[in-house]
């Protein structure tokens, strides 16, 4: 996309129905959308090289939120469609639930490792 000689990146689809899609300038395109076929979409902020995940949709409707640089991205928040809230501490690999808000206004609290 863009002038002639000032084309830039914006979508790789892979064989596997896999979609990327870019964004910047030409030479800094960076990754900001993920569609894997079975519905998945992973969203990312970041320059090039150091994009990181931010959040993920998955298939159910359920939606998760990720915090920390690239690579280290920890799981902080799943929303459910039926309107569940959980919330999660952690290092990633390592999160766990530390509060959940249930749809009809119950909040639940936990400790432990």
């Amino acid at each position: 996309e863009g002038e002639r000689g000032a084309e830039r990146f914006v979508r790789g689809e892979f064989a596997d129905g896999t979609m990327e899609h870019f964004e910047g300038e030409r030479g800094a395109e960076r990754c900001v959308r993920m569609e894997l076929a079975d519905g998945l979409v992973q969203y990312y902020e970041g320059e090039q090289g150091a994009e990181r995940m931010v959040r993920m949709e998955l298939a159910d409707g359920s939606v998760q939120s990720f915090e920390g640089e690239r690579g280290a991205e920890r799981m902080v928040r799943v929303e459910f469609p039926d309107g569940e809230v959980q919330h999660y501490e952690g290092e990633r690999g390592a999160e766990r639930c530390v509060r959940m808000e249930l749809a009809d206004g119950l909040v639940q609290y936990y400790e432990g490792e």
